[in-house]
C-alpha cells in the first residue's frame, strides 16, 4: 500500500500538525523517511525513546517475550510486571508502585489518589489541588485542568473544579494560597511543555515545607524529567527530598507507552480493590521492557555519561550564542535543554524548527520562543558535535528568513 503525507490529511484527526517527512525507520540517534533521507534525532520522541532507535537489547526483549506474554489483565499478577514495580521500587525508595499506559494516566491516577487520601483522611472539603501556570499534566479531562495552560483545557465544557493555579517560582503568592483545604500540590522539577523552566530551589523549599504544615501531598510530575533525562536517575534526587507520590512515563519504556505512579504504602494503602484500575497498564511487554530500561540507565556510569554529554550540549550552545546572539537564555538540566529566542526570532520558534529539518536536524518545541533539545540518551558525543553544526547552520539560515 502506497502511503504520503497526504494520506494525513485525509484519514487523521486534524488535532496535529507533522511536518512534511513521512518517516519509516531509525538506528540510534537517526530517522529515515520514505525517500530515505537520514536525520538526526534531538527529539528522542519527545524525550521516550531514551535508548534510541532499534535498540538491539530491546528488540530482543521483546522478539522474546512477545513470543511469552504480551498481556494478562489484572485479574492475575504476571512475573515482569512485578519485576518492574521491585525494581522501581528498590532503585527509588518507595515502596507501592502503580503502573498505566501514558504520563497523562499516571498523573490522573496521582492526582484520584491525593484526592482519596484526603477524602479518607479528613472529608470532602479538604480537595483543592494547588499547581502552577505553564505546567503541563496531560491531555485527560483532569490532567490538563489541572496543568496552567488554559489553550489546552478550554472549549471542552465545565472544568474540574477544586483547581487553583499560581505563577511558577513565586513562593509569596504560594504561602498566600495553600490552606488546610489543600491536599495536593502538583509541580514539575522542570516545566517541559511550558518552556524548559527550571524551578527555584528556594521556591520548592518552600512548598514542601508549607505542604507538610498543611497535610497537603506533594505529586511530582517527571514524565519529561525522570529516567535519566537530566543526570540523575528521577530529576528529584539533585534537591535532596524525595515527593510524597511521582509519575513517570516516556523514557521509562524505551518507545513502548508506560506509566507509573510511585508512593508509599501508608498513601497507597487508600485505593483499595475496584477504587482505580487500568486494562492494559502493567502489560508484560512494557513491563519486561521497562525492567531493562530501569536497569540500563539506574547504572551510575552510564548516568555520568549522560551528565558529560549534557555538558557538552550547553557549551555548545554557549558557543553558539556568543557567535549568533540568538538566544536570550539557556535552560533545563542533562540532555534536556530549552533554547529561548531573542532579537527577530523571538516568537519564532517554529522557523527554526523548520529551518532545522531543512539541514537534517529534528527538533522540539516547547512554546512559540522556545526550542526544546531532547536527544536519545545513548546518543554518542560526536552526534552531539555534529547536531550543534547542524543546529547552528540553521540558526544561520532562520536569523536571515526572520529579516527578510
Amino acid at each position: 500500500m502506497k502511503i504520503s503525507r497526504d494520506d494525513f490529511d485525509k484519514y487523521m484527526f486534524p488535532c496535529y500538525k507533522p511536518m512534511s517527512m513521512v518517516l519509516t525507520h531509525g538506528k540510534g540517534a537517526h530517522l529515515y523517511d520514505d525517500l530515505n533521507n537520514s536525520y538526526l534525532d534531538f527529539t528522542a520522541g519527545i524525550a521516550v525513546n531514551s535508548l534510541g532507535h532499534a535498540n538491539k537489547s530491546v528488540v530482543k526483549i521483546i522478539r522474546k517475550q512477545c513470543n511469552k506474554l504480551i498481556h494478562a489483565s489484572n485479574i492475575f499478577v504476571n512475573d515482569k510486571t512485578l519485576t518492574l514495580a521491585k525494581k522501581l521500587c528498590e532503585k527509588t525508595g518507595y515502596e507501592k508502585a502503580f503502573f498505566a499506559n501514558s504520563g497523562a494516566e499516571a498523573n490522573e491516577c496521582a492526582l484520584k489518589l491525593a484526592r482519596r487520601v484526603a477524602f479518607d483522611n479528613v472529608g470532602e472539603e479538604k480537595c483543592e489541588i494547588i499547581s502552577f501556570l505553564k505546567g503541563f499534566h496531560g491531555r485527560t479531562l483532569f490532567s490538563v485542568s489541572v496543568g496552567g495552560q488554559d489553550k489546552y483545557s478550554n472549549g471542552f465544557g465545565p472544568k474540574p473544579q477544586g483547581i487553583t493555579h499560581l505563577p511558577f517560582n513565586d513562593l509569596e503568592s504560594f504561602k498566600k494560597t495553600i490552606s488546610d483545604k489543600t491536599c495536593a500540590v502538583m509541580l514539575e522539577l522542570i516545566q517541559g511543555e511550558g518552556g524548559i523552566i527550571d524551578i527555584d530551589p528556594t521556591f520548592l523549599q518552600g512548598v514542601i515545607e508549607l505542604a507538610q504544615k498543611h497535610q497537603a501531598l506533594i505529586i511530582v510530575d517527571e514524565v519529561q524529567t525522570g529516567v535519566g533525562r537530566t543526570g540523575t536517575f528521577y530529576a528529584y534526587e539533585q534537591f535532596g527530598f524525595r515527593p510524597d507520590i511521582l509519575t513517570s512515563a516516556k523514557g521509562l519504556g524505551a518507545g513502548l507507552p508506560i506509566g507509573a505512579v510511585l508512593t508509599s504504602t501508608e498513601i497507597a494503602k487508600h485505593f483499595g480493590p475496584g477504587v482505580h484500575g487500568t486494562t492494559f497498564g502493567g502489560n508484560p511487554l512494557a513491563c519486561a521492557v521497562a525492567a531493562y530500561v530501569v536497569d540500563k540507565v539506574g547504572d551510575n556510569k552510564f548516568l555520568d555519561k549522560v551528565v558529560v554529554k549534557g555538558n557538552l550540549l550547553r557549551e555548545g550552545l554557549e558557543g553558539i550564542n556568543e557567535r549568533l546572539h540568538c538566544f536570550k537564555s539557556l535552560r533545563g538540566r542533562g540532555l534536556l535543554q530549552g533554547l529561548e529566542l531573542t532579537g527577530v526570532l523571538e516568537n519564532k520558534a517554529a522557523l527554526v524548527q523548520e529551518c532545522c529539518a531543512q539541514e537534517k536536524l529534528l527538533v522540539l518545541l516547547a512554546g512559540s520562543n522556545v526550542v526544546r533539545l531532547a536527544p536519545p540518551l545513548i546518543i554518542r558525543k560526536k552526534e552531539l558535535a555534529y547536531g550543534l553544526e547542524l543546529l547552528e547552520s540553521a540558526l544561520a539560515k532562520a536569523l536571515e528568513k526572520a529579516k527578510e
